[in-house]
């Protein structure tokens, strides 16, 4: 398994190897013009980090007023494109808790936080149900708006935090951070987590038992073996214990999801057809990959690049979830996302 690990370490590198890693302090070469980011592969949980510049740690494209990603452009005559995954760290807590009622939503497909916001609240299951809001829909020719509104969008305040509400779950956050995210008392936060563990026992055990692997054998792994270790954990009191069991939950999470994103840049990498039509990896950003080439190839380059990272283990999915990826060309970053 080390030495699978180790292989898949090198392949990242090959894959990222048009990033040019550079030990100088200048971020632009003067060669080309170009941005050249630094990748660490050493972090805890396994997960890429960048640096000189931090290319990773672009705003969120709501919050970017200076919309920075459109100064990211391609080439003469070439096309980006921007491919990312699906609610992936959620998929992965699906799979390894094999939690039904969340492998059972995902197959259904649409909005899993608008799915979610149903479940935890009454009111917006009766506006579903009554057809007064939709938790999806899929556009026929001609149409240009739902027949009445999405439920993202009518109900967006209890959409974000049923989002947060997923997200906080999957990284081991305790109630009294959450209550502090929400802006409300501890006792409601509980009750909310509460209702979300009610049709999610799976979840629940699996965390639990993230907890005890790492007090009695002081680690816990990712999908593909790799281990993180905590081995002050036998004498951990107080905030540090705390500290240690949210990282058992979140790190076989958060370093599966960083297996699945490596495993793909493997897939995309050592892919002949792509090879052929000149398309080329840049960058890496947690669960989104940016490459570049041939403008007149984008549609076939960028079919074959969602198909790689659809099946990212050897041309094969070995998870008990499908992983959706979006995908999109444009000349520069902005436009791709």
């Amino acid at each position: 398994m080390y030495l699978f690990l180790l292989l898949l370490l090198f392949g990242m590198i090959v894959a990222c190897d048009e990033f040019k890693w550079r030990s100088v302090g200048h971020d632009v070469s003067g060669e080309n013009g170009r941005i050249h980011c630094s990748l660490n592969i050493n972090t805890e949980t396994g997960r890429l980090s960048a640096r000189r510049p931090n290319l990773q740690n672009q705003p969120a494209l709501e919050k970017d007023r200076y919309k920075i990603r459109q100064g990211f452009v391609a080439a003469e005559g070439n096309s980006l494109i921007v491919a990312d995954y699906g609610q992936l760290e959620l998929r992965i807590l699906a799979h390894l808790a094999n939690c039904k009622s969340m492998l059972g939503a995902f197959k259904a497909g649409g909005d899993f936080h608008s799915r979610t916001a149903m479940n935890m609240y009454p009111h917006i299951r009766e506006a579903v149900e009554k057809g007064q809001v939709l938790l999806e829909w899929h556009p026929e020719p001609g149409e240009d708006k739902p027949p009445v509104p999405l439920l993202k969008d009518a109900f967006g305040s209890e959409r974000r935090k049923a989002k947060m509400l997923n997200f906080s779950i999957a990284y081991g956050k305790t109630t009294i951070g959450l209550s502090r995210d929400w802006k409300v008392s501890v006792k409601e936060a509980k009750e909310t987590v509460e209702r979300w563990y009610s049709d999610r026992k799976e979840v629940s055990d699996w965390q639990e038992q993230r907890r005890f692997e790492a007090r009695e054998f002081g680690r816990v792994h990712t999908l593909l073996g790799r281990a993180r270790w905590f081995p002050s954990v036998k004498n951990a009191t107080g905030s540090v214990k705390g500290h240690i069991e949210r990282a058992a939950i979140n790190t076989p999470v958060q370093g599966s999801a960083a297996d699945v994103a490596m495993c793909a840049m493997l897939e995309i990498s050592k892919n002949a057809r792509l090879k052929e039509l000149g398309w080329k990896l840049l960058l890496q950003v947690h669960d989104e990959v940016i490459l570049e080439g041939p403008e007149e190839s984008e549609k076939e380059a960028m079919a074959i690049v969602v198909h790689c990272m659809s099946n990212p283990f050897n041309g094969k999915n070995i998870l008990r979830v499908g992983l959706s990826v979006d995908a999109k060309c444009a000349k520069n970053w902005y436009s791709a996302k």
